[in-house]
């Protein structure tokens, strides 16, 4: 009786789960919510861009800006997941970093959505942008609550007090 083996290697000795892109990290919950929350502040930054006519010009700038910032912060953050890039820089707590990241982020686009709302003046394109905006401001604090679980969650020791 003879048995045959067969072996197969992926380029360069790597398997699946070693290589540098981490694509399964868009199928799970942090990484479906960091593509929403970019995907609604683009939204809310083209619809103010876009709009003619702004009642108030420095309310809707403090939008475009808050929202271009978060916009690409949060691009950051998923390409350094993406990548696994946060792995080679392990000097920096990362979900401390996101978790504060995600509390001011929430915080100021919510006050530029409630100052973009209220100043809309009926301008379809600027309504539209300031709901974006708080569709972002939910997606961040659903974001802010994982994170929270996971930076300042009870956290079990083997020791006994």
């Amino acid at each position: 009786m003879s048995h045959t083996v067969i072996t197969s290697t992926s380029p360069a000795g790597r398997t699946s789960g070693d290589g540098a892109l981490n694509l399964g990290y868009t199928r799970t919950i942090p990484g479906l919510l960091k593509l929403g929350q970019m995907l609604a502040l683009l939204v809310a930054f083209l619809c103010v861009r876009c709009a003619r006519g702004w009642p108030s010009w420095a309310a809707f700038q403090y939008f475009e800006v808050v929202a271009l910032w978060f916009l690409m912060a949060f691009l950051v953050f998923f390409l350094m997941h993406l990548f696994r890039l946060q792995a080679k820089m392990p000097c920096i707590n990362w979900p401390l970093t996101e978790f504060f990241h995600y509390s001011v982020g929430a915080v100021l686009i919510l006050i530029a959505s409630i100052v973009g709302a209220v100043k809309s003046g009926g301008v379809s394109a600027l309504v539209a942008g300031s709901v974006f905006g708080f569709i972002a401001t939910f997606l961040m604090a659903v974001s802010l609550w994982t994170s929270y679980s996971v930076t300042c969650g009870s956290h079990q020791t083997g020791a006994v007090v």
